[in-house]
């Protein structure tokens, strides 16, 4: 272990000796590592965190102001002792004892009266900035496209707005005051040392080269450790989120002790790899003490020496041994500061990755009254290099009931994808425009989607329902839940409408929560109604209930309705079939029935699963 130490003390010295800062800089470019201290090189993340510091600036810069003066002040009190002692050691007394020690305590009282402002401006901001970054995220993250969703997992997202803004609240706070104190405190001891010995306040110094290269060594180590650590952590963070979300399903399959496992490692590898950053701290603090107090071994020596011979007087001594010791704090401070910053510079980084991340749908559309005429002309889409659609050519319209049948990952849910543009896709127009001419803000307001797979909110169900249309009435909400076959069994609940819902509707069954989201879209009364196989929990007496209920909603709109369930769709004004991408049938219940193709199979088979049941 100390060998290595060594050796990389040795490259890393050699490197600094024998190139120039820019090569430096490209090194660190091209390694991704970071060979200079936070103080000789400000990283594009450390200019974005000054950046928010600069919005507050008329809170920052009080702050500062109030944080310099109890620096100041607290340089003060050893020249006051100074004085005393002299005055006691030789006889003569300019002022009382107890005027000393008066003058200290309102000093005190000063220090005690700023620190608290200093803290309110500083910690206040940087709790500012935490809430504005946080914000920052959040709205980001409403612009991006549900592909990036896809790859990027839950549990990294929420560390980011965890775990990573901690550490740069810690930054721009308690980061800022070690800063400034370790400016303020140095640069002002080393002036009152040396106004009572140069030569002594020299040789306080000696450890100090020693200090760089330590701070220099540990500032790598320390970055490259937290940032593992950070990403441990959004491992386990999306771990958990993923336990706690299929608990049902670990229950029902009695794996909670293969769960408990799979939790442990993750679990093992945060504490490991956090365990490594610990270690460096544990070894890095206490050498900066160790070096400190070399310096005050030293000064205890020669000074003592030159006290007896009377170089210096004995208040002096004493002055330039409290001196010392508040040189001790910023020094230790350094080692801190160093730690704090390489934390939310990475911190920062991170977030920064995730802020950069930028949305593959373009909103560029002006366009946004939308009538419902939607036309698909020879589209063709493709998924990661595999054919999803080919050669589709649709029309949906006002007062058309568009029912689209096929068998599993045909591609009808891929058509829906593309007419919300959470893909892009050519040929796809909206009243005769391009899609991409639609704002996606009018596009997405006026289809009303229920998709296969529901969300409900942990809130009333009259929020759930009214959740796109917030000021909707009570009679309203109503109407539609009455629509949507679930009003009765809402009033069968407690709380009726006021019935709070668990995690995701946990406490509802799925066709209770499929009912609620479709009353959800129906209260948005849209000009575009889509129903993707959104009563797939419900059984079939319920589906065709429901899609009598809502016939006459219907005819009023563009309606598209993805089934499985032929039962629910044979009064379609036209039914699509789909096979592997292309449409391989159209044409209505009764003349699809007559020929002998997918749509006839299909319903042969599930007629006979109804008698069979």
């Amino acid at each position: 272990m100390l060998l290595d130490i060594f050796h990389d003390f040795y490259i890393l010295i050699s490197g600094w000796c024998s190139s120039t800062v820019e090569q430096r800089i490209r090194n660190a470019q091209v390694s991704g590592s970071n060979p200079l201290t936070s103080f000789s090189f400000i990283m594009k993340e450390i200019r974005k965190l000054l950046g928010y510091l600069g919005r507050y600036k008329w809170r920052v810069l009080p702050g500062l102001l109030f944080l310099t003066v109890v620096d100041g002040a607290q340089l003060v009190i050893p020249r006051v002792i100074r004085r005393a002692v002299d005055e006691i050691a030789s006889g003569t007394f300019t002022h009382s004892l107890g005027f000393y020690g008066c003058l200290i305590a309102l000093i005190g009282f000063l220090i005690a009266f700023f620190r608290f402002w200093w803290r309110f401006f500083i910690f206040g901001t940087a709790r500012r900035i935490e809430r504005d970054i946080r914000q920052e995220l959040y709205d980001h993250l409403l612009t991006l496209d549900p592909p990036f969703y896809a790859k990027k997992k839950t549990g990294d997202i929420m560390a980011h707005a965890t775990n990573d803004l901690d550490a740069v609240r810690m930054t721009l706070g308690i980061g800022v005051v070690i800063l400034t104190d370790t400016v303020v405190l140095i640069s002002g001891t080393l002036v009152m040392m040396i106004l009572i010995s140069p030569s002594l306040t020299l040789l306080s110094l000696i450890p100090l080269p020693a200090l760089a290269l330590v701070t220099l060594y540990f500032d790598r180590l320390i970055h490259r450790r937290f940032k593992l650590s950070q990403e441990s952590f959004s491992r386990l963070t999306e771990r958990v989120r993923e336990l706690v979300a299929g608990i049902r399903v670990i229950k029902n399959f009695s794996q909670e002790k293969g769960a408990l496992g799979y939790f442990n490692l993750a679990n093992r590898d945060y504490f490991k790899k956090y365990l490594a950053l610990v270690k460096v701290w544990g070894v890095f603090e206490p050498l900066l003490i160790f070096l400190a107090s070399m310096t005050i071994t030293t000064v205890l020596y020669f000074g003592g020496v030159r006290t007896i011979t009377g170089s210096i007087t004995l208040g002096e001594f004493i002055a330039f041994i409290s001196y010392l010791a508040i040189l001790i704090w910023p020094i230790i401070g350094l080692g801190w500061v160093v730690n704090v910053i390489e934390q939310g510079k990475t911190s920062m980084g991170r977030i920064m990755k995730l802020m950069e991340e930028k949305p593959r749908i373009k909103d560029t559309g002006k366009i946004r009254e939308i009538k419902g005429v939607i036309e698909f002309r020879n589209v063709n889409f493709s998924y990661n290099g595999r054919k999803v659609l080919e050669d589709i050519n649709l029309v949906f319209e006002p007062g058309k009931f568009t029912a689209i049948v096929g068998r599993t990952g045909s591609g009808k849910t891929t058509i829906i994808n593309l007419l919300l543009r959470f893909y892009e896709a050519s040929g796809i127009f909206v009243d005769g425009n391009p899609i991409e001419d639609i704002s996606l803000y009018a596009l997405r307001k006026a289809v009303g989607w229920v998709p296969q797979e529901t969300f409900l909110f942990s809130d009333t169900i009259r929020n759930n329902i009214a959740f796109g249309k917030p000021d909707a009435s009570l009679e309203e909400i109503e109407r539609v839940a009455k629509l949507a076959g679930i009003y009765d069994e809402i009033m069968s609940f407690p709380g009726g409408f006021d019935t709070v819902l668990g995690e995701r509707g946990v406490n509802l069954s799925g066709g209770q929560r499929q009912r609620i989201a479709i009353a959800r879209a129906l209260l948005l009364a849209p000009p575009v109604f889509i129903l993707d196989d959104a009563l797939s929990s419900v059984d079939s007496h319920t589906e065709v209930k429901i899609m009598e209920n809502i016939r006459e909603f219907l005819k009023e709109r563009t309606s598209i309705v993805i089934s499985h369930r032929l039962s629910a769709i044979q009064d379609a004004d036209e039914i699509v079939v789909m096979d592997r991408g292309r449409i391989v049938e159209r044409g209505t219940h009764s003349e699809l029935i007559r020929k002998d193709g997918l749509y006839r199979e299909m319903y042969e088979k599930q007629k006979l699963r109804e008698l069979l049941e």
